[in-house]
């Protein structure tokens, strides 16, 4: 019984086809792992940098506290923009973290365009490669920093928040992932710092207006507040996150991995063999019994 014109081969004839082929098989597959392992160790190491936090409330019972007294500010606390919900700090921290502005300032303050791009820097001359439509960008350094090097990762059951920074550079991957946390609770602390200030000064003005001493009272009970407030933020470095272990110099890459580079090559190169043997006897012009 022949074979000809049949789109199927049997499991015979696939042991038989293999067999046959078995120095093919070997040698594309001895090929493709070798060529793996070869790629794996001419490409860019790269590093990883983790710093983990615990993001911190430095209104603790100061909503509880405020809201009580929402009644008897009526619209004093809404006009100086006070905020008298729920406490949203972790929330805001976690995206000033990740945030373009914040993210673009680290990078002009710390001249790192040339380090984002360093193929594109010609640092003998001091000027880039590129045409100027071509020229990174402060726009595009964001970018690239936000998909290829820095990531942020929550544990919504710990509350602990993680950044990795992942660079080819072991001390500036540390550097930034380090530098990231502070420039963050500088941020937060100095916006902490200028809104409690601006509520003292409307909050003071309001009550030297006001004869009613029950309006007067809860007015300073909130001054008393935002006082605190100002004094803790100035008192306190870590303000909005708390390191609880910081980055440190990585001494072994994550990537690339050449054992999974070769694995990966070997499985590669085992299947586009077998296939190709497979897809050559079934397309031959004539297919005969195999013995």
């Amino acid at each position: 019984m022949t074979t000809a014109g049949r789109d199927e081969v049997t499991l015979q004839e696939l042991i038989a086809i293999l067999w046959r082929g078995k120095w093919v098989i070997i040698a594309t597959t001895i090929v493709f792992a070798v060529a793996a392992g070869v790629i794996a160790s001419v490409l860019p190491k790269k590093y990883t940098a983790t710093v983990t936090v615990s993001p911190v409330s430095n209104k603790s019972g100061r909503s509880d506290k405020m809201g009580s007294l929402a009644s008897s500010l009526g619209g004093f606390a809404a006009m100086a923009g006070i905020t008298l919900g729920a406490d949203n700090d972790k929330a805001e921290t976690i995206a000033v973290l990740q945030s373009d502005v914040l993210t673009q300032q680290y990078i002009e303050d710390n001249d790192l365009l040339p380090v984002l791009f360093e193929k594109k820097w010609d640092a003998a001359n001091r000027k880039w490669r590129t045409d100027p439509e071509d020229t990174p960008t402060l726009w595009k350094a964001n970018e690239f920093f936000d998909k290829r090097v820095r990531s942020v990762v929550e544990d919504r059951k710990s509350g602990m928040v993680t950044l990795k920074i992942v660079w080819t550079d072991p001390e500036l991957a540390a550097r930034w992932a380090n530098g990231m946390i502070k420039v963050t609770n500088d941020y937060l602390r100095n916006k902490a710092i200028v809104e409690s200030e601006r509520h003292i000064e409307y909050l003071s003005e309001q009550a030297q207006k006001t004869d009613i001493v029950q309006v007067r009272s809860a007015i300073y009970s909130v001054l008393e507040s935002e006082i605190r407030n100002v004094m803790l933020a100035r008192g306190t470095e870590e303000y909005a996150l708390r390191v609880i272990d910081p980055a440190f110099v990585p001494e072994r890459k994550t990537s690339p991995q050449r054992l999974q580079w070769v694995a990966a090559g070997f499985a590669g190169g085992l299947f586009l063999s077998v296939l190709g043997l497979c897809v050559r006897h079934l397309l031959r012009p004539q297919n005969r019994p195999l013995d």
